[in-house]
C-alpha cells in the first residue's frame, strides 16, 4: 500500500501551497481496507515518507513508527458512519477560521453551496481539538454534508478520494473568503429554498458520473 500513502503524503504537501495550511496545522487521511492512513502528528509534511505514515483501525488502534494526528477521531466517525466517504482533510485556512471564529454558518449566498450536500454550511459546536466531543459535534454538522466549519477551529471536508477532498477544501475556503468579502458591503441576499432546491436536484447529475 505504498502507493496510497504517497498520494496521503502528495495531497497533504498541496495544501500549503493552497493556502489551506501552514506548518504542521490541519491533517488528512484516506481509507485503505477495514481501516484508514492519516497523517502523523506533529511532522513537517515537508519530510515525510511512507514509513511515517500510520495506519489506523475502526477500533482506534493503530500500528507504525508514528503516532497518528490528534485529531483522529473525526477521521474514523466519518469512515465508520459513512462508507461512501474514502478521504478526510481538515485544514486551519484563513477565511474558513475567520467564520468559524464567529461560529457562524454559511447561508445560501451562493448556488455552490449545495456542492456540499444542502443548503447551508453548518458550524460545529466547539470543543478541544482531538477529542469525541469535538467529534461528536463535528459528526452532527457533517450529517448529509460533504464539510462543515468546525467553531474557533477550521474547516473539515470528506470526499470519495483524496483528490475529491483537497477540491472540496479549496471551493469551501474560497466560499468563506467571497462570504466574508461579500459581508464587508452589507448583508448578501440570499437563494431562497425552492431555489437552493432546484440546484441541490440539478447538482445530482452535475459533472462526469
Amino acid at each position: 500500500m505504498s502507493d496510497l500513502r504517497e498520494q496521503l503524503i502528495a495531497t497533504a504537501r498541496t495544501m500549503q501551497p493552497a493556502g489551506l495550511n501552514k506548518g504542521t496545522s490541519g491533517n488528512v487521511s484516506v481509507r485503505c481496507g477495514d481501516g484508514f492512513y492519516i497523517t502523523p502528528t506533529g511532522l513537517p509534511y515537508e519530510s515525510l515518507t511512507a514509513d511515517d505514515i500510520p495506519l489506523m483501525a475502526l477500533d482506534s488502534s493503530h500500528a507504525g513508527r508514528c503516532k497518528p494526528s490528534s485529531e483522529w477521531r473525526f477521521h474514523r466517525d466519518l469512515y465508520a458512519a459513512r462508507p461512501e466517504v474514502g478521504a478526510v482533510l481538515h485544514a486551519h485556512s484563513p477565511f474558513a477560521v475567520s467564520l468559524a471564529c464567529l461560529r457562524r454558518a454559511i447561508p445560501p449566498f451562493h448556488y455552490m453551496i449545495a456542492r456540499f450536500g444542502g443548503d447551508t454550511i453548518r458550524c460545529a459546536d466547539y470543543a478541544i481539538f482531538g477529542s469525541h466531543e469535538l467529534s461528536t459535534a463535528a459528526m452532527l454538522a457533517m450529517r448529509e454534508r460533504k464539510g462543515c466549519l468546525l467553531a474557533n477551529h477550521g474547516l473539515l471536508v470528506a470526499g470519495r478520494d483524496l483528490a475529491e477532498a483537497f477540491v472540496l477544501a479549496v471551493e469551501l475556503e474560497e466560499l468563506c473568503e467571497q462570504y466574508w468579502r461579500a459581508c464587508q458591503l452589507g448583508d448578501p441576499v440570499l437563494l431562497s429554498a425552492a431555489e437552493m432546491a432546484a440546484v441541490l436536484e440539478k447538482f445530482q447529475s452535475y459533472g462526469q458520473q
